[in-house]
């Protein structure tokens, strides 16, 4: 059934219908995702169960329509506030595996909607009402798991402001902690945690800070203590706390449920109602958990997991028409970086392809020539261009050779591409996570970025004839072929934003960002070698030693930026950049051996 989305409607239509049956209302949103049924009604508005229907699988996701209840021109702009508070902080936390993912913000019929990932599972509240009070480890297993969300979620400058058990799904695949209902999180500034603002938070689980407008993030942690003190006792939060002694009374509500004193110390440091003898920070609840339980929750290196996952494969003409459309999947390798920042290392197959562009193709050159056949041994390669978030987590680790700055990029977003990184920099990130994985991570050699990118066609793109700006990021007042001009972003855009993938399940070939190749520049491929190798400078004869020299200071970057036109972008086109170059259009794709 397709649930119409008409607030004065709501019927339940067939599914194959385009169109409400009683009031002729569009039931596709964004010509993609539709309503299945009502999940629930808030002050707010109405959330819904949706398929995305653009894609192979029709993943289900859940759309929030902003409709709120409330009166009075003040209280709807700052129930609109919230609303659009709630995506900008989706997307500033990028993606984080236990955190719903933001699909999409957009207004549609004079209506804001929010599309984000469906948790499938039950929240800690539909839990405790199946299964009964929590035990003492069921508790300890749960700080373990939502304080590393809540490092994350700190650490990105965000209070969550309404942690509770309703606002806590275990999600049903893995039995991990998923935090959701980001509309009452606030965004902190250097000069905001001083200054009061608006009370938001559900009352029972509000620190008295917070309650007086001054969330800190030690508010988050009162909330979680007082969770965690009513999944033990099954007792409103209100009767745990006496006021006239003004001290917590929640032992007296146990019903002989077992709590150790090493458990009731970190929880009554935690709703510790005077601020400053409060916990202060993530790290100090998990110092008193290493120290009281003798594991420190993070520290373990998660094994990683292989999945599979399907998307869409789309071919043009030289109009820009989408002319065929094909699902594909590919198989990837989750790698948790920590903190719970990830990496999608995709498998590439192994194979034999020609390297380079013909002459006929229109802008080709000699650098591009001669053309050869190369064979490439299975490989790793990322699902998408390296993430600041992933970057500012890698570069947190020891370093080796280099220092690398946190957050080099002009363009600020943890799911946005890394850029303003040098060549030099890209291979310290590599070494770096080579070493805290025990895994050979790399940058790919030339050979291996042309055939990973190609994914078995031979036309200019692995679209075919020419790209379109609804395929990737470029500078859209440039075309390639006959299509029309389209849209120019002049910035990065998040990864994986453009839904078309390659034949071998790659995001952002073209376009977007330049990717750094571990190979030394050089002016054409005669010479070159046919096993996918790095082309070494030092090897190869090219007349004299300075050329030589000069070969293995400027290096090769490929794919093309949201900055270039689409010629570019081609997947034979090679562009070269200085080692220590730092500019706004490069990044980079980490590589692997496969026998991980």
């Amino acid at each position: 059934m397709s649930q119409c989305l008409n607030p004065d409607c709501l019927h339940s239509n067939p599914e194959d219908c385009q169109f409400c049956q009683k009031c002729g209302s569009k039931l596709r949103l964004a010509e993609r995702y539709y309503a299945k049924s009502i999940l629930g009604q808030g002050g707010f508005g109405r959330t819904f169960l949706a398929l995305d229907d653009f894609k192979p699988s029709k993943p289900p996701c859940v759309i929030k329509q902003f409709l709120p209840q409330a009166q009075g021109t003040a209280t709807l702009e700052k129930a609109a506030q919230l609303f659009d508070q709630e995506a900008q902080r989706l997307e500033l936390l990028g993606k984080h595996s236990q955190i719903p993912e933001l699909l999409a913000y957009f207004t549609a019929d004079n209506r804001q909607y929010l599309v984000q990932e469906f948790i499938e599972g039950d929240t800690l509240q539909q839990q405790l009402d199946n299964q009964g009070a929590f035990t003492e480890n069921q508790i300890s297993s749960l700080l373990k798991d939502l304080l590393k969300v809540l490092y994350f979620v700190h650490k990105h400058q965000v209070i969550h402001r309404d942690i509770k058990p309703e606002n806590i799904i275990r999600r049903a695949s893995d039995n991990k902690l998923v935090l959701v209902d980001f509309g009452a999180s606030k965004q902190v500034q250097r000069t905001s945690l001083s200054v009061t603002g608006t009370v938001i938070g559900s009352a029972e689980y509000c620190a008295p800070e917070q309650a007086m407008g001054k969330p800190q993030y030690g508010s988050d942690l009162y909330s979680l203590g007082v969770t965690c003190l009513y999944l033990l006792t099954q007792a409103s939060p209100s009767d745990l706390y006496d006021p006239l002694e003004s001290k917590w009374v929640w032992r007296e509500h146990l019903n002989g449920n077992q709590v150790s004193d090493k458990l009731g110390k970190i929880l009554d440091h935690l709703v510790e109602t005077v601020f400053k003898k409060r916990y202060q920070s993530v790290e100090e609840v998990w110092e008193d958990l290493r120290r009281y339980y003798g594991k420190p929750p993070t520290r373990q290196t998660p094994q990683p997991v292989t999945q599979k996952f399907k998307f869409d494969i789309v071919t043009v003409n030289s109009n820009g028409q989408k002319i065929n459309r094909r699902p594909g999947q590919a198989e990837c390798i989750i790698e948790d970086l920590g903190n719970g920042v990830i990496l999608e290392m995709v498998k590439i197959p192994g194979g034999t392809f020609i390297m380079g562009a013909p002459s006929s193709e229109a802008g080709s050159n000699n650098n591009q020539r001669p053309l050869h056949r190369v064979t490439i041994e299975p490989f790793l390669m990322g699902k998408y261009p390296a993430t600041q978030a992933q970057w500012r987590q890698v570069a947190s680790f020891p370093k080796l050779k280099w220092n690398l700055y946190p957050e080099p990029s002009n363009f600020k977003g943890l799911n946005l591409p890394v850029e303003r990184v040098s060549w030099y920099d890209a291979i310290e990130w590599c070494a770096r996570l080579s070493k805290r994985m025990g895994k050979p991570y790399r940058l790919p050699s030339e050979a291996e970025w042309e055939y990973a990118a190609r994914a078995g066609t031979n036309s200019p793109f692995h679209v075919g004839d020419t790209l379109t700006t609804d395929i990737a990021n470029y500078n859209g007042n440039c075309t390639y072929s006959s299509e029309p001009k389209g849209v120019y972003h002049q910035k990065t855009t998040p990864v994986g934003q453009f839904q078309h993938a390659n034949a071998f399940g790659l995001y952002d070939i073209h376009g977007n960002i330049w990717e750094w190749c571990a190979d030394p520049w050089h002016e054409g491929y005669g010479g070159a070698p046919s096993d996918g190798r790095v082309w070494d400078g030092q090897h190869i004869y090219v007349g004299d030693l300075v050329n030589v020299l000069i070969s293995k200071d400027t290096k090769v970057l490929r794919g093309g930026s949201w900055y270039g036109n689409p010629d570019y972008c081609r997947s034979g086109y090679r562009f070269s950049g200085g080692s220590g170059d730092l500019n706004v259009s490069y990044g980079f794709r980490v590589a692997c051996a496969l026998s991980m």
